[in-house]
């Protein structure tokens, strides 16, 4: 199964669990903070995906798999939750929803959209395995190393959180061979048939371009509830543009 971290309700209430599902290159720990604030009134388990963290690591990365993870860990913890997934972990998010619809709740889903997309991440690969970790001690001295393959400090930051500096050598906790080689799917879609009728919300960043206004039509077609909202501010990553407007968001359209 996924490794999965808790973060018990402070105050438990009637809400259902949330789950957190991270995207791709990510893992539970880079949604540490919003899961705690998140837990003031439920809990609140964020999961490393396969491939992922502490993860098992497999041969596959495909969409089916990844819903196929979820559902095993949501029937673990009681057999249904409110589910939130970013970008990759959105895709898979849509697919537990659209085939195992009685474990989501309610669903949010965001900055990205079931369709496939014509970008290519692997050159974010192509850049971790381009740093030397030879005699590597301290995450500053990785980031100056990582300069050379990658000039966005902020990418090098969140990337370097999946670098585990206590092994001997130093590895990322990543399965980069498969990553790279089920791209294709990440960045895809299945076409996935169906319906989901239960409240889902589409949050993206306004200065995102995934969710575009013309794939509307598309979503509420396997989103029958669909709404959709936008952060002004936040691009991509709106989680960590954001991180108190997309709580503040997310706790609205949870609440019961």
């Amino acid at each position: 199964m996924l490794n999965t971290v808790l973060h018990p309700a402070s105050s438990p209430s009637a809400l259902p669990p949330l789950l957190i599902v991270h995207g791709l290159f990510g893992s539970a720990r880079n949604w540490g903070v919003i899961a705690r604030r998140m837990a003031a009134d439920r809990d609140v388990i964020a999961v490393d995906m396969r491939n992922h963290g502490q993860s098992p690591m497999l041969p596959s990365q495909s969409y089916p798999d990844m819903a196929a993870d979820l559902a095993e860990v949501i029937e673990t913890h009681g057999g249904r939750m409110d589910v939130m997934g970013h970008s990759m972990g959105g895709k898979a998010a849509m697919q537990l929803a659209l085939t195992h619809g009685d474990m989501v709740d309610r669903l949010l889903v965001a900055d990205i959209a079931p369709v496939a997309y014509s970008h290519d991440q692997s050159h974010h690969i192509k850049a971790m395995r381009g740093l030397d970790l030879a005699g590597l001690t301290t995450r500053s001295e990785a980031d100056t190393r990582l300069a050379t393959q990658m000039d966005d400090p902020a990418l090098r930051a969140f990337f370097l959180q999946s670098l585990d500096l206590k092994a001997t050598p130093p590895r990322w906790r990543l399965n980069l061979d498969v990553l790279e080689a089920e791209m294709p799917k990440i960045v895809g879609w299945p076409g996935t048939k169906g319906q989901f009728g239960r409240p889902t919300l589409f949050l993206a960043g306004a200065d995102s371009p995934y969710i575009q206004p013309d794939y509307r039509a598309g979503i509420r077609s396997l989103f029958a509830s669909a709404r959709f909202a936008k952060i002004p501010g936040a691009g991509h990553w709106l989680h960590a543009d954001k991180p108190r407007a997309f709580e503040d968001t997310m706790r609205v359209f949870l609440a019961r």
